[in-house]
């Protein structure tokens, strides 16, 4: 299902990506490359971000965030968040770096989704090439999926600025082999759906992560996930040759 109505701007990339992802028989493709985020999209991060966000915001100068705030602020992008709380977008890197340490410190801090350990283990078992790019730091995705595990992805690209992941999800596609346009990237933010968007990928919003999904439809995406076994409907089993990052 195409989520949301297409802007007139953004109209031929959606009818692009649409046809791609459906084909002609109404089925849903399996792209040779699949990309996903890791905050919100694997790992169930958010609710430590709640719990010490407001100490972020002491540490870096910026307002604290009351809890009948919180759902609001969900339907709202990086940018629009930053503004309304006074945080210029120049610390969001240094309020990033804090955040990773923070989850560091606290080993249970971004547990998988249920059922996730499972769907991605089926697509690496089915031969899918699968990829990730994460604002996060790499031992804290590691903790998470585990290295054995994530050392049968493709590509790992950790450290990503929040609003700078589009070179990143070039590299990975130039690295895989893949040209853009086959590849899919899944996210929970807005920044992520821009991101695949302006890296020439199609994008697929999970309904689970830090935005809300009615905020990510601004975004466009060829496909809304509603649960984590709906990952099996994206990967390309035995498509393409993984290549060790």
């Amino acid at each position: 299902m195409v989520c949301g109505q297409a802007s007139e701007g953004g109209l031929e990339h959606v009818l692009r990506v649409t046809i791609r992802f459906y084909g002609f028989d109404g089925c849903s493709m399996r792209y040779p490359l699949l990309i996903v985020d890791f905050d919100g999209t694997l790992a169930d991060s958010f609710p430590f971000f709640c719990q010490v966000f407001n100490q972020l915001a002491q540490r870096h100068g910026f307002r604290p965030v009351a809890g009948d705030e919180v759902a609001a602020l969900r339907q709202c992008s990086v940018r629009q968040i930053a503004r309304q709380l006074g945080l210029p977008l120049w610390k969001l890197p240094r309020v990033a770096r804090h955040f990773t340490q923070l989850m560091h410190d606290a080993p249970d801090s971004a547990p998988l989704f249920p059922g996730m350990a499972a769907v991605l283990d089926q697509l690496l078992q089915q031969g899918a090439t699968l990829a990730l790019v994460s604002s996060n730091a790499r031992r804290n995705v590691a903790r998470s999926l585990g290295e054995a595990r994530l050392a049968r992805f493709a590509a790992v690209e950790c450290g990503s600025a929040l609003l700078g992941k589009a070179y990143r999800l070039r590299q990975v596609a130039q690295r895989c082999q893949v040209r853009p346009e086959q590849a899919i990237y899944v996210g929970d933010q807005q920044a992520d759906g821009d991101a695949a968007r302006r890296a020439g990928m199609a994008f697929a919003a999970v309904s689970w992560g830090y935005a809300s999904l009615d905020s990510l439809r601004q975004c466009q995406p060829v496909h809304c996930l509603h649960q984590v076994e709906d990952f099996l409907l994206l990967g390309e089993p035995g498509g393409h040759q993984p290549i060790m990052a």
